[in-house]
């Protein structure tokens, strides 16, 4: 992954300014050790922190097209870069680059390319003949983009928002599958699959066609010619550095490595680096996923690589982790701290790309609480909802956590063509049926399910859904919950809707990890609070008006999704059953009577660790 920072329409351009423009991007520069760019035109900068994974002689940005009047900085990668060149066979190409491709198909096509992208990416690109823009982000948000607004009438674009907090005035997370066009001053929606607007897809379920989606490279006519087709496993295997897969036991990530260990000997890669996978996870000593993620090393014979780290390791590293993900989400800094660990340790290995396993519990309903769904419709509902806000979750935490040390992660699950094929899958058959022997991603598991060359081990196939942050040992969350009991009193806790009226945190644990994030993205100044109740009293109330002014009081708080959660749930999805919703923890075994470890229900709720928490 890389850093991009872009800063259109300022008022100053003096060199003071370009020194500020520098610094702030140097704040992104863990995303991108290897090399810095800035391009500056009149008033407007585009700045690029490089991590080198395809192309890493000449692949420096930003970007141009033949004559440097389109400029692009971009983060991410293009997998079908080598079949958009050849559609732009009049053009000339400076780098080998797979990112180059963007300026030269706004030559070719102006504003509407962004569906021929077949990737994850950010990018903000520049026509200096007119001084237009455009910035785009990738379908799911696999990529990390923030937009915001400066008092000069500056529009800024950054990775991460440490780069725009003390610079704008207002600032948000960029939509998925969004492009913002300065000729029209505002997002449109470039992404419109069919399952986007939540009708109940019909498709019988086809074993062949979901396990071919994920694993097969294949060719197909198109006018006259075979347009070869990588799937979602094979295309991620582009890279011209050292790579391996995060693999944690659990389902997902096993298929990942299984099928890419199948397919490495047959890639261009294996030329360079061998047609042995390297796999990678983390735990604390005699977790579950460290044993299920050893056998299934050992079954498809990969060099496999076993860290460790203790509970107190990980809260010494809470507020580090807190600064790189940006969130005060519970679950997601549960889950990114050992991420963010082990993300050391693999780049200090010299490995500069991983394929890691996130997006299949979303698009197949993954997660224990799916067992209460009560109809296909609300468990599709369901899975669309999650989808759209993977940005804001398990994207989120899979691109930062690796961030923080240069390593960037590529999720095969999350492939646009694949989550089409799935979601079109008629609902019924990803219900969890246990009457049919049925578990959560059934569907997914039984396409895998090979008795003549098998995948993986018949029980790691069917092993029980396991959050990461449960699966790297249970004393993990303990120890975080009593921790933060220790930390913050019951007087504090009481009183914290007024502290932090918004998404006031419900747990003391919440609560912890609040005050981490509100240091490094504090509250406006009083004088802001004073301008808000101005305001109120010479405006009318409307509803658009105060969500504005009360969202000026601090635009990162607004940048993380609130409400209740269990097991990973929706707030919606907590209304399945009236249990759940007494139990507000996103830990999997919140999920009663379904996990086979869950907490014990007690009188009053859960016991201890989940009332107090």
């Amino acid at each position: 992954m890389c850093g991009i920072l872009a800063v259109l329409g300022c008022i100053d351009n003096s060199q003071a300014k370009r020194s500020r423009i520098i610094e702030l991007s140097r704040r992104l520069r863990h995303r991108g050790p290897d090399w810095s760019g800035l391009h500056c035109h009149q008033n407007c900068y585009l700045s690029h922190q490089r991590l080198a994974v395809v192309d890493p002689t000449s692949g420096d940005q930003p970007l141009y097209n033949e004559d440097k009047t389109v400029v692009v900085t971009v983060n991410g990668e293009i997998y079908n870069h080598k079949q958009l060149r050849e559609k732009l066979h009049s053009h000339q190409f400076r780098t080998g680059s797979d990112c180059e491709v963007i300026a030269h198909l706004y030559e070719e096509y102006g504003e509407d390319f962004v569906d021929m992208l077949d990737g994850m990416f950010s990018f903000v690109l520049l026509d200096t003949r007119d001084k237009s823009f455009i910035a785009a982000r990738d379908a799911i948000g696999i990529t990390p983009l923030y937009i915001g607004w400066g008092l000069d009438g500056s529009v800024w674009f950054a990775s991460e928002m440490k780069a725009l907090s003390d610079d704008c005035e207002q600032f948000m997370s960029f939509l998925p599958g969004h492009i913002y066009s300065s000729k029209q001053g505002a997002l449109r929606r470039w992404y419109n699959p069919p399952w986007y607007s939540e009708k109940i897809p019909s498709t019988p379920y086809d074993p062949k066609v979901l396990r071919e989606a994920f694993e097969k490279a294949f060719s197909k006519p198109s006018t006259g010619n075979l347009v070869l087709i990588l799937l979602a496993v094979f295309k991620r295997l582009m890279t011209d550095v050292p790579f391996g897969v995060l693999l944690s036991g659990g389902l997902d990530s096993s298929l990942v490595a299984a099928v890419a260990a199948r397919q490495l000997a047959n890639s261009e890669v294996a030329c360079q680096w061998g047609s042995q996978l390297h796999t990678f996870c983390i735990g604390l000593k005699g977790s579950p996923d460290l044993k299920a993620a050893k056998e299934v090393a050992d079954y498809i014979g990969t060099r496999h690589h076993e860290f460790h780290f203790t509970v107190q390791e990980g809260i010494d590293a809470l507020e580090e982790v807190i600064y790189h993900i940006e969130t005060y989400d519970v679950t997601t800094i549960r889950a990114s701290t050992p991420m963010f660990l082990m993300s050391r340790k693999i780049k200090s290995l010299g490995v500069k790309m991983v394929l890691s396993g996130e997006g299949s519990d979303e698009i197949f309903g993954g997660y224990l609480y799916f067992h209460k769904a009560p109809n296909k419709e609300e468990f599709h509902e369901e899975t669309c909802r999650k989808i759209k806000a993977l940005h804001l979750y398990d994207c989120l935490r899979a691109n930062k956590s690796t961030s923080a040390w240069g390593l960037e992660a590529r999720v095969p699950f999350l492939d646009k063509e694949f989550i089409n094929i799935a979601m079109s899958i008629d609902p019924e058959w990803k219900m969890i049926r246990p009457d049919l022997g049925r578990i959560e991603k059934w569907i997914l598991r039984n396409a895998f399910d090979d008795d003549k060359k098998p995948y993986l081990p018949k029980h790691i196939l069917y092993r029980q859904k396991e959050q990461f942050s449960d699966g790297v040992g249970y004393s993990w969350i303990d120890g975080l919950k009593d921790h933060a009991n220790k930390e913050v009193t019951d007087a504090m806790l009481i009183n914290a809707n007024f502290i932090y009226p918004e998404n006031t945190p419900t747990t003391k644990e919440g609560y912890y990890y609040r005050t981490i994030f509100e240091k490094f993205f504090p509250k406006k100044h009083a004088t802001d609070l004073v301008f808000l109740l101005v305001q109120f009293s010479l405006l009318e109330k409307k509803a658009n008006q105060t969500e504005y002014y009360i969202s000026r009081l601090n635009a990162a708080r607004s940048t993380v999704p609130g409400g209740p959660s269990v097991a990973c749930s929706t707030a919606k999805a907590v209304e399945w059953d009236a249990a759940w919703s007494e139990n507000p923890d996103p830990s999997g075994r919140a999920a009663l009577g379904v996990h086979a470890s869950a907490y014990e229900a007690q009188k009053g709720g859960i016991a201890g660790k989940i009332a107090i928490a």
